[in-house]
């Protein structure tokens, strides 16, 4: 068995290839409240076309996932319970999908990998999951298994539940199916103002359903990394736009922003948690790279020269609480783009993490007369619409102003 970045756990090789088919089918499996509309949702994205499947008695156990920019389709098994019944009923829903999309002419009507999805926050709960969804799955007998650990918050404990997970594989009829165990987070999960748990392991998990993929079915090596790109913009904005929020609120200090320290944890964690969706984050020259990245945006400096813009603007008259929560929202917005920007620059090969040069004028271009300009036009714009509320109303004109970058 190997680890991947300490997250991801092959268990065995990926099966002998099979025929070429067009697109693989995978079908999620687990309980009520395990996160699996989110896991569905991070991993196809919003342009999803959903269709549920089966006549009356059906419709409820099976509904469909697919998109052209993805390379499978996803069937989500709503009917996975613990019950016998709903898991019988899922079963043959998914059995009678599969004749009638043979007999429609789709000759890809078979389920060529499984997601077992386990909840990250139950971890006593493992062995009894796995049991339970292990006899569900009889029918499915030589289909890989990826074993999925959603709501994996907490770092310390991924190594401990990667192991309890494959312990409770062992001794089950299907722990011979059993590919890879992959810890996620599947949205960016507020903890507190100043605190989140990035998404994570959404590509780690792509990149193992497509490895247990039949070969005719792993698509090309550029159309995966486009799709995986996407997908990590998707939600680093998510991260961004949960941090604007935080900076909104935390930047409406009675004292001027460019006077205090309140950004900085709200900084680091917005840097952080996107340094680890885009997997730069595990050395010394990763650390030297985000410094650099941290001194071009320091709020103190950058803050200054954005409060006097705004003062600088004939009529504007708005309250200092207001004004320092526009230019903390900001200044966390064009944090995170430009971190953005850098990042898949490093993570598609086109820069180095050991060339900081680079990503110095590009953060010093990110924070300039541009940056102002977003700002003043920010400030004047609230101003304006007085009578809502206003730490929402700055919240969206941010996110407007910096986050509409084409994808």
């Amino acid at each position: 068995m190997t680890y991947d970045n300490g997250n991801v756990i092959d268990v065995q090789p990926a099966p002998a290839p099979q025929s070429p088919m067009c697109k693989g089918n995978v079908l999620v499996l687990g309980n009520s409240g395990v996160g699996k509309s989110t896991l569905i949702n991070a991993v196809i994205g919003d342009d999803i076309a959903k269709t549920s499947f089966g006549t009356r008695g059906t419709t409820e156990e099976l509904a469909i996932y697919g998109s052209p920019a993805v390379p499978f389709q996803v069937i989500d098994s709503i009917g996975f319970e613990p019950s016998p019944i709903k898991s019988l009923r899922a079963i043959h829903a998914v059995r009678k999908w599969s004749r009638m999309s043979a007999k429609a002419g789709n000759e890809n009507s078979r389920i060529n990998v499984i997601w077992f999805c386990v909840d990250g926050t139950a971890a006593k709960l493992f062995p009894e999951t796995v049991r339970n969804l292990s006899n569900s799955v009889a029918m499915w007998k030589s289909v890989p298994i990826i074993a999925v650990i959603t709501k994996s918050y907490s770092q310390s404990d991924r190594a401990r539940n990667i192991e309890m997970v494959r312990q409770a594989f062992r001794g089950q009829r299907v722990e011979r199916n059993l590919r890879a165990i992959v810890p996620v987070v599947a949205q960016t999960f507020v903890i507190n103002e100043t605190a989140f748990a990035p998404p994570e392991g959404i590509t780690d998990l792509i990149d193992a359903t497509m490895r247990a993929m039949p070969e005719g079915m792993q698509g090309g090596a550029h159309d995966l990394m486009q799709f995986k790109l996407t997908r990590k913009r998707v939600l680093a904005q998510g991260l961004i736009g949960a941090s604007v929020a935080a900076g909104a609120t935390v930047g409406a200090v009675p004292i001027p922003i460019a006077d205090s320290l309140v950004l900085s944890p709200l900084e680091l964690a917005e840097l952080n948690g996107l340094a680890r969706l885009y997997g730069i984050d595990r050395d010394e020259d990763s650390k030297r790279f985000l410094d650099s990245i941290v001194q071009v945006g320091t709020a103190g400096v950058v803050a200054h020269s954005a409060i006097s813009a705004i003062k600088a603007i004939p009529g504007i008259n708005i309250a200092a609480s207001v004004l320092n929560a526009i230019v903390a929202a900001s200044i966390i917005a064009a944090l995170g783009e430009g971190a953005v920007l850098a990042f898949e620059q490093v993570y598609t090969g086109q820069r180095s993490i050991r060339d900081i040069g680079w990503v110095q004028h590009l953060m010093a271009e990110q924070f300039g007369e541009g940056f102002l300009g977003k700002v003043s036009g920010i400030a004047q714009a609230s101003q304006a619409g007085g009578g809502k509320d206003m730490r929402q109303m700055i919240i969206e004109l941010v996110k407007a102003a910096f986050l509409n970058r084409k994808r």
